[in-house]
């Protein structure tokens, strides 16, 4: 039997790798019997274990759990985020690991359509951007589009949470990708706003000054009704977990609301955009 020699200093994707052969080992597992527990194939945690393949957010949960590591300090998670650092904003990861179990996510975005409703094609167009001008590699681009579509799933779970959503009118309007992106991209805004479970607005320009956000914010309502807020700089993602200073802008997102297009009045919009009637 081929036995391939890991070096876990060659990079943190080889030390994942590495750590995930040696617990396995030690409780002297096979990859079949941690495929069994993890549901994943025994080729997959192979692949994962001699750096072929990179782990993905889902995969660290399901080996935590499988080595029953949920909740200590240096699990598979956290080492997942060490192997994303290079290309997710530092602390956006841990916001992603709050947003998949959040009751209810309200979001507001500036700009660019919010990485839950984007499209595949349309994110991979904004991180095309980013290679261009050189800020990430393309491995890099492609690593977060392929962990968008992982963030999306989590938050498509059952039952889901619900989600509010309002776009500031420059995110329907500035042209990401080809207009047959753009296309694609509206379309599947006018499908998330038939969900059950979400609420879609664009805050229109004419809104001017009662617009209470100059910048994209979340605020997410957790299973023990606690809140927490994200926002991102230039260089980091900033956490919110003090009642005192998130309440405010939950205030400020409900007359956010009240100030924006209602939801049919949005929809219709963002049909006349598609359409290139308005």
């Amino acid at each position: 039997m081929n036995r391939k020699e890991l070096n876990p200093d060659a990079s943190p994707q080889a030390a994942f790798g590495a750590r995930l052969r040696s617990a396995r080992e030690a409780h002297g597992w096979k990859q079949e019997d941690l495929s069994a527990m993890m549901k994943y194939s025994s080729g997959h945690i192979s692949a994962v274990e001699t750096g072929r393949k990179i782990p993905s957010w889902r995969f660290s949960r399901s080996a935590d759990a499988a080595f029953g590591l949920q909740g200590a300090a240096d699990t598979f998670e956290r080492a997942w985020r060490e192997i994303q650092h290079g290309s997710l904003l530092e602390g956006f990861p841990e916001y992603v690991g709050h947003e998949g179990r959040a009751a209810e996510i309200r979001a507001y975005e500036v700009g660019v359509i919010p990485g839950l409703l984007q499209t595949p094609d349309y994110a991979a167009a904004i991180e095309a951007g980013h290679v261009e001008r050189g800020a990430i590699t393309p491995e890099q681009a492609q690593e977060r589009v392929s962990f968008l579509g992982e963030r999306q799933a989590m938050v498509a779970r059952k039952p889901p949470p619900l989600v509010h959503v309002v776009l500031d009118e420059s995110c329907i309007r500035r042209p990401v990708g080809s207009p047959s992106v753009m296309q694609a991209q509206m379309a599947r805004l006018i499908a998330f706003a038939e969900q059950p479970n979400a609420v879609l607005q664009v805050a229109d320009f004419s809104i001017g000054a009662r617009r209470p956000f100059s910048l994209p914010i979340t605020v997410l309502t957790l299973p023990d009704r606690s809140l927490l807020a994200y926002a991102e700089s230039a260089t980091r993602g900033h956490l919110d977990r003090e009642t005192n200073s998130v309440l405010p802008l939950l205030t400020a997102y409900h007359h956010l609301q009240k100030h924006a297009l209602p939801q049919a009045g949005s929809v219709a919009m963002i049909d006349q955009v598609r359409k290139g009637t308005l």
